[in-house]
């Protein structure tokens, strides 16, 4: 019996300093991210003076097809493409893929784009669904729409580059709309540097913003809690911590929200995935595994300038079905890619990114979940001390706290675009920042974890319902 009771002694006080271990672990990296972002913008932040100049590369910049995948988005997409319409840039075409959408998505472009069948040959490079018919626009010559069986956004994505005519193109949501310069500034990387083949743009939350005829006119935070909540969020993992991994050369993920890739490259790797649901981070993985066994000289960026916006989910419901996607995607994405983890020609990629991807995010919400329930357990029991369970809540909240903060703080000084004209809600989103940290964390790492015990369980995923709201582009409704 006394053996039983040194043995479970000794369980409960290594659980409890691993569990501390592991949170001062992930958020001292997330803090050191931050750090290594802070550096990179402050030489880059000086140069934006530039943007008042006259614009630098006007026309010389590469054409770019603009893909942009829909299914049931009938809400949001005629703003969305009317943002791209109107974008600064010498050539660009859109393209459009209804991908069996259920609802009144093609219907809707018809009629505000004055959308006709296009007799165009249709060249399958990539394996696809069905397509049903090409449509080209009347009041846009650079418009073009596919309507396809439904095969999922991969097979969505994969039809839009045999259409392409391009070599760079641009996949974005079509329930995001980019900002004027957005495609301008995301094409710096290419014309720059040869051996660049995707670049990532920032993605921010559109809830609470004004939009008029698919255009940004004002920066305000949402009104809806949830949404609020994943301002902050989408500072601290999608901005910095992005940034950050890209400084070092070992970015793994370019938000299908908006990325730019070379074309040419893409198709050498096989294209986007259609076995999985988090297509944008397994092509990236896959296409740094194959260029590295290849050992072709290449660099993948992100960039902190370029915008895209976008509606983030303001119930429940809506953010866990997300989240749990996010998590099965993370998960097929990695180890459908276990080639590049350690491997010798890995890099920066394969032996500091992916081992951070894979026990952090991966496989953290089951470290993460378990350790607040047996940290409060234990103590609730008192199997440890007051002061050791203070410890643990430093560890898992405070320090989460204090990269909330960092992350607010290096939206500040770097773009503060939520601070023009509106100083209150600098305030706001510091409160957003520590609340959180109390209870909204911990609930996206239960969802995370049921992520990945679906992806445990083989379980088949495709396009999520994911309800759109559509109120950033309100202020559109009335129109000449």
């Amino acid at each position: 019996m006394s053996e039983f009771y040194i043995n479970w002694h000794q369980f409960i006080s290594f659980s409890a300093w691993f569990f501390w271990g592991y949170f001062v672990a992930i958020n001292s990296c997330y803090l050191i991210l931050n750090l290594i972002s802070f550096f990179n913008l402050k030489g880059y932040m000086p140069n934006k003076v530039l943007e008042s100049l006259p614009q630098i590369y006007s026309g010389l910049e590469p054409p770019v097809s603009i893909l942009i995948p829909a299914y049931n988005e009938q809400t949001t997409i005629v703003a969305s493409i009317q943002s791209m319409l109107q974008l600064t840039y010498p050539l660009f075409e859109l393209i459009v893929v209804n991908d069996g959408s259920k609802d009144e998505t093609l219907e809707v472009l018809k009629k505000n784009f004055g959308l006709l069948p296009f007799p165009e040959a249709y060249r399958e490079r990539l394996k696809t669904k069905a397509v049903r018919g090409i449509y080209q626009s009347t009041r846009h010559p650079n418009l073009r729409v596919i309507d396809k069986e439904n095969g999922g956004k991969s097979d969505a994505l994969n039809a839009a580059i045999n259409a392409s005519r391009y070599p760079l193109f641009c996949s974005v949501d079509a329930d995001s709309f980019l900002q004027r310069n957005s495609l301008q500034r995301i094409t710096y990387p290419f014309m720059e540097d040869h051996r660049v083949v995707a670049v990532g743009g920032t993605v921010r939350v559109a809830n609470g913003c004004t939009v008029k005829d698919g255009f940004l006119k004002e920066v305000r935070v949402p009104g809806n809690l949830l949404a609020l909540f994943q301002v902050v969020e989408y500072l601290r993992a999608f901005l910095f911590g992005r940034l950050g991994w890209s400084v070092m050369g070992g970015l793994l993920i370019i938000s299908g929200a908006f990325g730019l890739f070379r074309k040419d490259t893409v198709l050498d790797v096989g294209g986007f995935s259609t076995d999985t649901v988090g297509e944008d981070m397994e092509l990236v993985v896959r296409m740094h595994r194959l260029l590295r066994k290849q050992k072709k000289a290449y660099r993948m960026v992100f960039l902190a300038d370029p915008v895209s916006w976008t509606e983030a989910p303001e119930n429940f419901k809506t953010l866990r079905i997300q989240r749990i996607r996010w998590q099965l995607g993370l998960c097929e994405s990695l180890f459908g890619n276990l080639g590049l983890l350690f491997n010798r020609n890995g890099g920066v990629p394969g032996w500091l990114a992916f081992p951070f991807m894979l026990i952090f995010e991966c496989l953290g919400p089951m470290v993460e979940v378990a350790g607040y329930i047996l940290m409060v357990i234990f103590y609730w029991l008192d199997f440890i001390s007051w002061p050791m369970f203070l410890v643990f809540l430093f560890a898992a909240i405070g320090m989460g706290m204090l990269l909330s903060l960092s992350s607010l703080l290096l939206e500040e000084m770097s773009f503060h675009l939520y601070n023009h004209n509106r100083p209150w809600q600098i305030p706001v989103l510091l409160f957003a920042a520590i609340l959180e940290n109390l209870g909204y964390r911990q609930l996206n790492s239960v969802w995370r974890l049921m992520g990945l015990f679906r992806w445990m369980l083989y379980e088949n995923h495709r396009w999520g319902e994911m309800q759109r709201k559509g109120s950033w582009h309100k202020q559109q409704a009335v129109k000449k």
